[in-house]
């Protein structure tokens, strides 16, 4: 699926508004003068305040589900903008999609 290449300064956030920053696992490959996003590195959450029933069930990481098939940083798949990634609480549930609402729109994989 075609999307747009995932950077250190993409804007992405839980479903429930927490922001996600990324922690890139290589940083010579640059889209837009940052560090691109691999499979490799790492999303993280922080300011989700999602309970379930009661009990605080935040989301912590992101994982892009189907990252590029073409495209690979440092022998990692690339992650593109589309489709989003999903969000996750630290008891590895599925929390709902990522919303993605800044990316570099310069860089275009497959």
């Amino acid at each position: 699926m075609t999307g747009y290449l995932m950077h250190v300064n993409a804007t992405v956030n839980c479903p429930h508004g927490g922001s996600a920053g990324y922690l890139p696992a290589q940083r010579r490959a640059l889209v837009t003068g940052q560090p691109a996003a691999s499979v490799a590195g790492l999303w993280t959450v922080a300011g989700c305040s999602f309970t379930v029933a009661g009990k605080p069930q935040p989301c912590v990481t992101i994982r892009w589900l189907s990252p590029s098939g073409r495209i690979t940083l440092s022998g990692s798949p690339a992650e593109l903008s589309n489709p989003a990634g999903t969000c996750f609480s630290a008891e590895q549930v599925a929390q709902g999609p990522a919303v993605i609402s800044v990316v570099q729109h310069r860089v275009v994989g497959e």
